[in-house]
Order: structure tokens, then sequence, then C-alpha cells
């Protein structure tokens, strides 16, 4: 049963292929059995007469300049990545070096295969707005060639009523650019601990390390470590893993006349080469002001990982991996502010069912507390949050997806206890927002989902990915969608 509640917008983003990056290419690497071809290229391209190396570098920048920022220094940085392998480095003018560059490099385009999993906060800048407005910030998952994910970002204007306005898109996009960060001596404890990684090598580094140290610290530390630790079978392993642990946190920070729709947090770490994926934006407010918090999924080809990111700005970012048992899957989500005194998250632990999860003194996330498990015909299969829970008077208005037959995921709706969100108050007896007959095809089919919404004047706007293949936009009216709820069964009820 479909309730009809939510009012889909007109207005729809689509994935743009325009959308390019340059990243980093290296031929022969993207073969199935590697062998650089990267010597072979450097010795053609250095043996090019100083005016064929000038008509084809400006040839490139006639191309391609115009499509991104500073393109001439990231073919420096690209140059320098291959240089190594240059005998007479010196030698090579600059536009030689330059030139070297443009071969080694490539366009992406992030989202030519999907744009999907949308999630919708309150934007940093809320000038020049006219009575009933807000303006939005709108994450996206973008998806290109290779399924590879990124997280990509919209401006959006609410209002008055159910007016909406999306600002355009284009420009060129860029990378963020990776920056120092003090690192947590607890959540490398907590990474090693989950991993099983303990011996003499990472006791006697943690006893070493302060609570909050950066990397050069962190490279002293492991430089001073006795000899004697190091020549046992399980030294060299033990640092390469304690690297590998580290890394998991970083900051990545863009430049600040960039607007916000052309900033990408592009993956960084070895466990998240393969893609951030669903990323559930959340206005978090405590005693020191609001910030903006985060989970995604890293995905490195094989395995998933929990990760958290935090700003204050949209423009700087920190991002730290999620430890502990609560957040062994997919589709962790934070709560706005504490409750009670504590940090807590929804979560699928098990990858079915709803649960409720809180942080404890280690920067663990304990064991969740079950909360919904798949019940009604719509969501036999599993369910999920469909982002971070909304607080109204009548509690945390959690929205939820389910997936049936055929594997369509629709959305659905609970609502907690405000003061106690391990009891679920009540439910939505069907589905909120399903599949149409226009939005059911794509790249993914017969899907609907979102990563978060929000209320702006009694409304609540929710975009939703569309069988990943568009983002669209819904309105509810939070005091119907409430009203049509339903007394929810006491735990150990039916579950289908």
């Amino acid at each position: 049963m479909t309730v009809t509640l939510a009012v889909r917008q007109n207005l729809t983003l689509t994935p743009d292929p325009r959308r390019v990056i340059v990243k980093l290419f290296v031929p022969g690497e993207d073969a199935a059995v590697v062998r650089t071809r990267a010597q072979a290229l450097i010795d053609r391209v250095a043996h090019l007469d100083e005016e064929e190396t000038g008509r084809l570098l400006r040839d490139t920048f006639g191309r391609f300049g115009g499509r991104h920022r500073d393109l001439d220094g990231t073919f420096h940085h690209h140059y320098d990545l291959v240089r190594h392998r240059i005998a007479r480095a010196r030698d090579l003018s600059f536009t030689a070096q330059l030139l070297l560059g443009a071969y080694f490099s490539h366009e992406y385009a992030v989202e030519a295969a999907a744009l999907c999993n949308p999630s919708m906060v309150a934007h940093p800048d809320q000038t020049g707005l006219g009575t009933g407005q807000l303006r939005v910030a709108v994450s996206l998952r973008q998806i290109g060639e290779g399924h590879l994910s990124s997280i990509g970002f919209a401006t959006a204007v609410l209002g008055p009523g159910h007016q909406l306005t999306v600002a355009d898109r284009s420009g060129p996009l860029v990378v963020g650019q990776r920056v120092g960060v003090r690192h947590r001596r607890d959540l490398l404890a907590a990474g090693l601990a989950e991993e099983n990684c303990d011996n003499e090598v990472t006791a006697t580094v943690l006893d070493a390390l302060p609570d909050r140290y950066d990397e050069a610290t962190f490279e002293r530390v492991l430089a001073n470590l006795p000899p004697d630790l190091l020549s046992r079978s399980t030294g060299l392993g033990t640092l390469e893993h304690l690297r590998r642990t580290n890394t998991g946190s970083y900051a990545t920070t863009f430049p600040a006349d960039t607007a916000l729709h052309q900033r990408v947090l592009w993956p960084a770490t070895p466990a998240e080469s393969n893609g951030m994926e669903d990323a559930r934006f959340v206005r978090f407010t405590d005693d020191s002001g609001p910030v903006y918090r985060a989970t995604y999924t890293a995905y490195d080809g094989r395995r998933i990982a929990s990760r958290a990111l935090a700003s204050s700005d949209l423009r700087r970012f920190e991002i730290t991996p999620m430890r502990g048992p609560g957040v062994r899957n997919k589709g962790v989500a934070l709560f706005p502010r504490t409750v009670g005194g504590r940090h807590l998250a929804l979560c699928r632990a098990d990858g079915e069912t709803i649960g409720l999860t809180c942080l404890d003194g280690e920067n663990r996330w304990q064991e969740p507390v079950p909360l919904h498990a798949p019940r009604d015909s719509w969501e036999l299969i599993q369910v999920g949050n469909c982002g971070s829970p909304i607080e109204t008077d009548d509690g945390w208005l959690v929205l939820t997806h389910g997936v049936g037959p055929m594997r369509r995921y629709a959305i659905g709706a609970l609502l907690l206890d405000l003061h106690r969100p391990e009891r679920v108050v009540a439910h939505l007896p069907g589905v909120l927002l399903a599949p149409d007959d226009a939005g059911r095809d794509g790249y993914v089919p017969n899907v609907v989902y979102s990563c978060g919404g929000l209320i702006h004047t009694g409304e609540l706007w929710l975009p939703y990915g569309a069988s990943d293949a568009r983002v669209g936009f819904a309105t509810v009216p939070v005091a119907a969608l409430i009203a049509a709820m339903v007394q929810s069964p006491p735990p150990g009820g039916r579950d289908g």
C-alpha cells in the first residue's frame, strides 16, 4: 500500500558528462596484467623537437584549458610523479615537462554513468534570501567509468511554498587538496583492536604517541622503535599495518573562490580507492556550535568500511574511520545532536535490520539495539535508513528504505521517542514513495533511495535518487505524515 502524501517536484538533476576532472594516467597500469609503459612513452616524447613540443602543448591547452582550473599546474604535478624515470630531467625545457604531464593525464567524467543518493542540509550561506526561503547544500553520489563513486554537491533554494530552484552546476571542477591533519590515538588503537593487531610493536607505538599527533610525530615514533622488536618475524608486517591504519584519517581542502558545486570529494586512500558511496550529511549542533557531519561507505573493490567526515564550512573536510560493531556495514546515519549526553547513530550492522548504536568512551560504536526488522511485504529482503533522524515535536522522524520483490526499493517512515530513541513510537503503514512508471528505468532499475532530507516551513523536503539515473525532489507535509502513522508493535512482535 502506498500512502499518498508525497508530492514529486517537476525539477530533476541528471548526470552531466561535461563535469570532468583530470586524473593521472599511466599507460599499461589500466590493463588486466599490469606492465607500465611509462618509460617508452617518456622516451618518445623527449625526442620531439622544441617546435613540435610547443605546438602540441598549445593545441592541448586550446582543447582543454577552458574545461579545467590550473591545468598547467596539474600537468606539472603529473610530470613530477614520473620524472624519476627521466635520465636527464634537468635538460628538459619547461614546455617539454608540461607536455609530458599532459601525456600522463586524462579526463574523467565523474557522473557519466549515474547520479543518485542525495542528502540535503542547510547551506552555510543564507544571505540574500527572501521570506520563506532556505538555501540548501545537496550532496550527490556521482558514478563514472568503472562504477567509481565520488561525492559532489549542488546548491538549491527552497521556498517560498513548494518552489525549488537549483543553481547552475557548470564550471571547472576541483578535487580537494590533501592537507595535514591531527590524527587521533584512540582511533588508531580502535582500528588495530578491530583487526586483532595487538603485539609489542603496536603496544610500544601507542604508548609513545600523544592523544593527538601529526604525520611527522608518527614517523618519528616508528623510526625510534627498538631494533629488537623490529627484528621479530612480525615486525615489518606490523609497521606496514600501522601505516595503513593511520592513513584512514586525512583532511582535504578546496580553494576559497570555488563554488560548492565545483568541489569533488575524490577517493584519497586505498580503503576508498573504488569509491566513496552514499554520503549522509547532517548539520550537527552541540555547545560549540553547528558543524556539518556525514558518514559514507568506503570501498576498495573487495571490502567496505564506514567513514565519517566533518566540516565547519563545506570547504575543509576531515575524514576519520568509524570503528566498532555498530558500523560494520553500510547505512550509518548520525543523529543531529546528542540525546541524553550520548552520540547516537542509525545503522544496519546485520545487513537487513535498522539498529541504534551509541559511541562509547573509546570512540567505538557499540553493538546496536534493533529498531525495525523486515516486516511488511514491500521490505522483506532488507530495511535501512534514508538518512539521519529529523527532530520533530512528536519524536525523531526516520525515513526508511525497504527492498521487496524484484529488488524494488521504496521509502517508508518510522517515529522514535524523542528522549529514548531505542523505542519506536509509530510507523507508516505502507510506502511513502516508490518507483513510478516514469522513473523506474535507469542504471539500477526500480529504485528510489535517499540519504537524507530536512524540514522547512512544515514540509519535509526529500531529495531522492530515481533508479540511479537521476535525482528528484518530493515534499511531504510533516503533520499529515505523522498523523498517518500507527502505533508500532512492541519488540519481539511479528517481523515478517
